[in-house]
């Protein structure tokens, strides 16, 4: 195993659990202690967990944003999938703000072949499109978030409220049924929000790590979004409480007999027929 493999599934594991311990690790991944403990150090100074004695812990704190560079460890088949399955609910010459984020830069390689124009408040996310021949790219103003390398602050949403867009795909920290869809970064939230005023229609991205849990600055309640795309990692029951709150759930990457492929909840329909019936519902 590569030391950025072994590195994601000890980030899943602190994820999970909340702790792990340098023995059990080290039986798992088959590695030595030493090894382990070399690992855990350098996922700290990452700033995405804290070690203690025999091992280490999460760092649970709502407001606290895992670095760009340690997210995007995280969950990557998780978010290659969700990435297929929301570029295949995105019609062509739509206008479409993408956002930012690890699953927005994801998406935007999905994209990048399309007859689309995007806006994006993500350097990230438009250094993934800008060498697209077919996509119309568009970047907003504002100020650079260090590090996020999103775009914030009132230029920001004067330049999205200067225009409107058939479908905002929007990125999450978290997706609680009951605390609705929040963000690690209040500058962050704003501009979401102001995106979701810009926009006829919204889908959200959300790996389902993310699913039950809440950030630190809310964005909006479950139901102003009109579908939420997330990986076969949900689990029924949360699925159910997103559902009743009024949001549809899809799942991408695996269908109702267990083949890989790309399912509404009902598993009945591939993510390419559910295209058309979904992007022009209203139209």
């Amino acid at each position: 195993m590569r030391p950025n493999e072994r590195q994601e599934r000890i980030l899943q594991r602190v994820s999970e659990n909340g702790r792990v311990e340098v023995d059990a690790l080290s039986v798992e991944l088959g590695v030595s202690a030493m090894t382990m403990r070399r690992d855990l150090a350098l996922l700290e100074a990452d700033g995405a967990l804290r070690r203690v004695y025999g091992g280490a812990t999460r760092i649970s704190s709502g407001s606290y944003e895992p670095p760009f560079a340690v997210r995007a460890k995280l969950q990557q088949p998780a978010k290659r999938q969700i990435a297929r399955m929301v570029a295949s609910l995105v019609d062509d010459c739509q206008a479409v703000i993408l956002d930012a984020g690890t699953t927005g830069v994801a998406i935007a390689e999905q994209l990048s072949h399309r007859q689309i124009t995007v806006c994006t408040p993500s350097l990230r996310v438009a250094a993934a499109l800008v060498s697209s021949s077919s996509v119309r790219l568009m970047v907003t103003g504002g100020m650079v978030r260090p590090g996020e390398q999103s775009l914030v602050g009132p230029e920001t949403a004067r330049m999205l409220e200067d225009y409107h867009f058939d479908l905002y795909i929007m990125t999450v920290s978290a997706a609680h049924a009951d605390h609705g869809f929040t963000e690690w970064h209040p500058d962050d939230a704003a501009v979401k929000r102001t995106a979701l005023a810009a926009s006829s229609r919204c889908i959200v991205a959300c790996d389902a790590n993310k699913i039950g849990r809440t950030a630190f600055a809310r964005i909006c309640a479950l139901n102003v979004a009109d579908l939420l795309v997330t990986d076969a990692a949900v689990t029924e029951e949360q699925r159910s409480a997103l559902e009743a709150h009024g949001l549809e759930v899809r799942i991408a990457g695996l269908g109702a007999t267990g083949t890989p492929a790309a399912t509404s909840h009902n598993g009945s329909d591939n993510a390419q027929s559910n295209h058309g019936d979904w992007s022009h519902a209203d139209d």
